[in-house]
């Protein structure tokens, strides 16, 4: 009996093993999920603070560090990625049918292109920054709206002329680019618009 039974347990320890290992991979993966996570709401900025006080906590170190306001910055986050840390641009359609391929390489919460990104982390030195991490991409969004300021002389406090900046480049703002795009246009404004009400909104409960 001694026998069979020492047969019975060593033959399902690898398999209880390999169950243990496969709960604690699901496990991991789950908990990582919980922090690319978007907000269950996006309408109050106060509420979704509240939901995620850790994007608070990394909004006002960007915000301290470049001195672009949080509303500012959560608007054109927002209206890049809907606070979806994987985002990427939509893939072109073959013949309106066959996925083609990305229009560029941006990717995540700031929706960052590979060489802008690049540019952000030996700037400041943040090598290990990631797109998909929230503290990393609001600190480029901050980051890169005092480049703005620096170069092109917006305010910190102007989202509409610091969206047309972010999403054409230095050198397109400056040279105009925006101005033949209509709908980039009403974008901005819609940005404009949002970073204003969440402004408003930060200071009823206040953040700010």
């Amino acid at each position: 009996m001694a026998e069979q039974l020492d047969g019975v347990l060593n033959t399902d320890l690898p398999s209880l093993r390999a169950a243990w290992i496969l709960l604690a991979l699901i496990s991991l993966i789950s908990l990582m999920g919980c922090g690319t996570t978007p907000p269950s709401q996006s309408n109050d900025l106060c509420q979704l603070f509240e939901e995620k006080p850790k994007w608070l906590k990394a909004a006002r170190r960007s915000e301290d560090a470049w001195g672009t306001p949080i509303h500012v910055q959560m608007s054109i986050m927002f209206q890049e990625s809907g606070f979806n840390a994987r985002a990427r641009p939509k893939r072109t359609r073959i013949l309106g049918i066959i996925p083609g391929s990305r229009p560029s390489n941006a990717y995540g919460y700031p929706q960052a292109k590979d060489e802008t990104w690049d540019w952000y982390k030996r700037e400041t030195g943040n090598r290990g920054a990631d797109r998909d991490k929230f503290h990393d991409a609001i600190d480029f969004i901050g980051w890169y709206t005092q480049v703005s300021q620096q170069k092109l002389g917006l305010s910190k406090w102007d989202p509409k002329a610091q969206y047309l900046a972010y999403h054409e480049g230095h050198g397109g703002y400056s040279r105009g680019t925006y101005q033949s795009k209509t709908w980039l246009i009403n974008t901005a404004n819609v940005v404009d618009s949002r970073a204003r009400g969440w402004g408003a909104q930060l200071k009823r409960c206040g953040i700010r």
